[in-house]
């Protein structure tokens, strides 16, 4: 985790004044800006979103032209939405879907329940076995669309879930989850492939998956 946030930082540095400025502002006009910096820094970064959300209708595009998928969340509901039903189509599908969620199984060292405990001292209406049973609702989703397609593996961790990471093998979308705001309403970054910040995004991924635990039948023969 330390690696990868110090990679983050260090490639953003050389960026920082136009990554500012597509915050505050927000607006298709100034990404060629922030795009034109990535190229001279190669940190590879595309655009800005001010809200994650604000992401979804050009991650929808990048998943319907995606050959394959990784996602790591803090609680996987983006998994059920619209924006993710080409990646369940069998007929746009990805050859291959790998996808991480925090453990919701109770024990005393939950980063799950850190995370919990964090939300909650902005939104009272987060008790403390809400994000887990959202974890679990999204787990028996994911197990349903197993049960009708190849490809897709599911595994848990119990490491600091602090960011979002979407990536294809184009680009990725990061959102870093900040103590006072939900990941929706958090600043989310589309970093192209090639790209210290998309190779960065991979890096974080490949080492959450190889302590991670499966957690899905064996597919379908």
């Amino acid at each position: 985790m330390t690696d990868f946030l110090f990679a983050i930082l260090s490639s953003l540095a050389a960026s920082a004044v136009l990554l500012v400025l597509g915050l505050l502002r927000g607006a298709r006009p100034v990404w060629w800006l922030v795009a034109a910096c990535s190229r001279y820094t190669g940190t590879g970064l595309g655009r800005v979103y001010r809200q994650q959300s604000s992401a979804e209708q050009d991650l929808a595009r990048d998943l319907r032209r995606a050959r394959w998928v990784k996602v790591l969340a803090g609680r996987g509901n983006v998994l059920t939405r619209e924006v993710f039903s080409p990646v369940w189509s069998e007929s746009v599908c990805p050859q291959s879907v790998q996808i991480l969620l925090p453990d919701p199984d109770p024990r005393e060292d939950s980063w799950l329940d850190r995370r919990s405990q964090e939300v909650s001292r902005f939104d009272p209406g987060f008790t403390g076995d809400l994000l887990r049973s959202q974890v679990r609702t999204n787990i028996d989703y994911l197990a349903g669309v197993t049960r009708a397609r190849n490809g897709v593996e599911l595994r848990t961790f119990n490491l600091p879930n602090n960011c979002r990471v979407i990536a294809t093998d184009r680009a990725a979308y990061l959102t870093f989850y900040g103590a006072s705001a939900h990941g929706r309403n958090s600043p989310c970054l589309y970093a192209r492939a090639p790209g210290v910040l998309y190779t960065a995004a991979l890096r974080q991924f490949d080492a959450t998956w190889t302590h991670a635990t499966p957690n899905l039948p064996t597919p379908r023969p």
